[in-house]
């Protein structure tokens, strides 16, 4: 099968990016829950190294969230390379809600520990989008993409919460597993599907969580406690 990664018959590989780093707080220290953020000094650094990093994966296409952050990242990450680079807005970050009037103590509880409570009834982000939302847009955009005609390796460039849900989705783990996947900035996760007849057959995960800037930290095995 000619589009299908080799040896296979409908595999294909997604390598699942993280934009790099940005800031989202404000020169009084305050945090901002803005869409429109750009790269630092520092993302820029770390998008470049992982262009170097990926500089010799083959890629069919690559995508954005529509996000200046995204979008960025992925023009650094392909470089001159000739790949088409599109955009798919369902798989921008949980959108939040007004959080001028909150404390710094539960900002930290939103931003930090936001995920911890996703499978609850009516959970939501930040007095925003609930997770349940969320799921019921980057799931199928994402499954969309698996099944686009014509392609065996793509770059998507999403965003931490958008990253931990396809990747608790790829192992059948639901909301409940968001708050497992911690995606550093800049980061890549490496997926794997079987996709016949239209249909997404298996998916798997290869890699999780991997940076170019750490990348020792990245894939050092946690030690036994005992």
């Amino acid at each position: 099968m000619a589009h299908a990664l080799p040896g296979t018959r409908g595999r294909r590989r997604i390598y699942l990016m993280r934009h790099g780093e940005v800031s989202y707080h404000r020169t009084d220290g305050r945090t901002v829950f803005a869409n429109e953020v750009e790269l630092t000094d520092e993302g820029v650094a770390q998008a470049t190294l992982m262009g170097e990093m990926l500089a010799d994966i083959p890629l069919d296409l690559a995508f954005h969230t529509g996000l200046r952050r995204t979008r960025r990242t992925a023009e650094l990450v392909l470089g001159d390379r000739d790949v088409p680079l599109d955009e798919i807005g369902d798989l921008r970050e949980m959108q939040g809600g007004s959080i001028e009037k909150l404390s710094d103590a539960r900002l930290e509880a939103e931003f930090v520990y936001g995920m911890e409570r996703a499978a609850l009834p009516g959970a939501n982000f930040a007095g925003g989008e609930t997770f349940v939302d969320f799921r019921d847009r980057v799931v199928p955009a994402f499954e969309g993409l698996l099944l686009r005609p014509n392609w065996k390796t793509a770059l998507v460039v999403a965003h931490g919460g958008t990253n931990a849900m396809i990747l608790s989705w790829v192992v059948r783990a639901g909301l409940a597993g968001m708050a497992a996947f911690e995606q550093d900035a800049d980061c890549v996760n490496i997926i794997d599907a079987d996709v016949l007849d239209d249909e997404v057959l298996r998916r798997f995960i290869r890699s999780i969580n991997l940076t170019p800037y750490n990348y020792p930290e990245s894939v050092t095995p946690v030690k036994s406690a005992r």
